[in-house]
């Protein structure tokens, strides 16, 4: 019987390149010039560094723009407190991954309302999906695609036959 995991995580490289990307417009911004303003990834925890608060908030458009350059979705990013005065200032910017109960939830009634002849079920943080024919799980992959509501980066492993 064919099937396939939904899962949500974010590329390691991908996260990488748009940080770097990042760093490169902030480079060539003209507003940054000798500010030491930058962006620091460590385990999908993009750390943002500026002089002042306004500076951060104009560099959370520079992320995102270069993660969307990366098909990276930016809704996964989830912004922390800004902490510092004064000299430096620093804001941690998480990405989700994972698919949580409630997102699960709401996918698998997805799939259920659509009339297909697939189950769906939630095993942790990944979903499977099971069906008799190859084309109606192609159709939950197109229907997942297609879902304004799905906020998260989804990615579809262990396609079996």
């Amino acid at each position: 019987m064919p099937s396939f995991d939904v899962v949500s995580e974010v590329e390691k490289h991908e996260a990488q390149n748009a940080v770097d990307n990042a760093n490169k417009e902030l480079e060539r911004r003209f507003d940054f010039k000798g500010v030491g303003a930058s962006f620091e990834l460590k385990e999908f925890v993009v750390t943002l560094t500026a002089n002042e608060e306004f500076q951060i908030e104009q560099m959370k458009p520079m992320l995102e723009g270069a993660m969307i350059k990366r098909d990276i979705k930016v809704s996964c990013l989830e912004y922390g407190e800004l902490k510092g005065a004064g000299k430096q200032v620093k804001m941690t910017a998480t990405m989700r991954q994972g698919i949580d109960k409630e997102l699960g939830k709401k996918m698998v009634k997805l799939v259920k309302d659509s009339k297909l002849k697939v189950q769906a079920s939630i095993q942790g943080e990944t979903i499977r999906v099971t069906g008799k024919k190859r084309d109606d799980l192609q159709q939950v992959m197109a229907l997942f695609r297609q879902d304004e509501s799905i906020d998260m980066p989804l990615a579809f492993k262990n396609f079996k036959d």
